[in-house]
């Protein structure tokens, strides 16, 4: 196995303070890779950046359509969100429209990352909902294909019809057999996958058209939800909706807990994978704009760029203290 590379610098003054290390594989829809850093065949779990891997069958099966479903339900089926009111709201609505409840989730209750909705509802002695959980659109999406399915309450049990057609899309799309899984934080089945596979299936992502074929149709439309709605995918300062804006609609982005990052480029038919070793996040943001900046889809004097790629570090009293950059091999 080949060790990870470091990708990210912190520098405090002139001083190399810390490193983060890790493995990223840019790839071909036919499984060619273009670049790669560190092991491509590094087994990870590759969490919640496998979101839109789990919501193929919600399209594919049919029952997308079937229930009116649009790009925001399909972009909240692909999200990771901040339970702010916007995306409340809208999970709601869609529980109501399948004739489902909070109780009905299978994750957990979660305090909305939202500043303002989570101080008005402490304020108010109100406990946070399962709505309030950042995966609850995936699982309004599993709640929604396991009536179809005629699965039973507990859509997440691995061997439950909505989970079954989850890891055949899953290992289908990313060319791997997984060797296994994790229970994710939502209490999901998380699968095993190869760097490479992971890259590999986002790139089936960038390449695939609306009118397609069955699968490639689904791809096409997770996808350019996620790109029209980013707002959805993550929330207001978050990594996935700041850098998808600024690059302008051209990518979609979405991370997963401990430092996993993907990214989807339609222009030029590419997946990226990419996982930080030390699970933190800060690594793999930087890691992942100076990836795109140096596809040439991000443009590094964007704001968004720089508040992610290359931001300062200041310390409690507002002094610049210190600095995060890429690694010389991401320059």
């Amino acid at each position: 196995m080949v060790a990870p590379v470091p990708m990210v610098e912190i520098l405090r003054g002139d001083f190399l303070e810390s490193v983060h290390s890790g493995h990223a594989v840019v790839c071909r829809a036919d499984g060619e890779i273009v670049e790669a850093w560190g092991d491509p065949h590094a087994v990870v779990l590759p969490r919640s950046s496998s979101k839109m891997l789990q919501a193929l069958p919600l399209v594919e099966s049919g029952v997308a359509d079937a229930r009116g479903l649009t790009g925001e339900h399909l972009a909240l089926a692909c999200a990771s969100h901040n339970g702010a009111p916007i995306h409340v709201e809208k999970v709601n609505a869609w529980l109501k429209d399948i004739g489902c409840g909070d109780d009905d989730f299978r994750c957990g209750p979660q305090e909305s990352r939202d500043d303002a909705l989570r101080l008005e509802m402490i304020r108010a002695h109100q406990e946070p909902c399962r709505v309030h959980n950042n995966c609850s659109g995936k699982h309004a999406g599993f709640l929604t294909l396991s009536q179809h399915l005629g699965g039973g309450a507990e859509y997440c049990q691995i061997d439950h019809p909505v989970q079954q057609a989850c890891l055949s899309a899953f290992e289908e799309v990313t060319g791997d057999t997984s060797p296994g899984f994790g229970i994710d934080g939502c209490s999901a089945p998380n699968h095993a996958v190869t760097l490479h596979g992971m890259a590999r299936a986002m790139a089936f992502f960038a390449a695939a058209e609306e009118g397609g074929d069955t699968r490639q149709d689904a791809a096409a439309r997770l996808r350019n939800a996620m790109m029209t709605y980013p707002e959805l995918v993550a929330g207001e300062g978050r990594a996935c909706t700041e850098l998808m804006r600024a690059c302008g609609g051209r990518v979609a982005l979405k991370t997963g807990a401990e430092a996993f990052f993907i990214a989807i480029i339609p222009e030029k038919k590419l997946g990226v994978a990419l996982k930080i070793a030390d699970g933190t996040t800060r690594g793999a943001e930087a890691a992942i704009a100076a990836v795109l900046v140096k596809l040439g889809v991000l443009d590094p004097a964007h704001p968004a760029a720089q508040k992610f790629m290359t931001p300062k570090i200041r310390n409690w009293d507002g002094l610049v203290t210190g600095a995060i950059r890429p690694a010389e091999i991401l320059r």
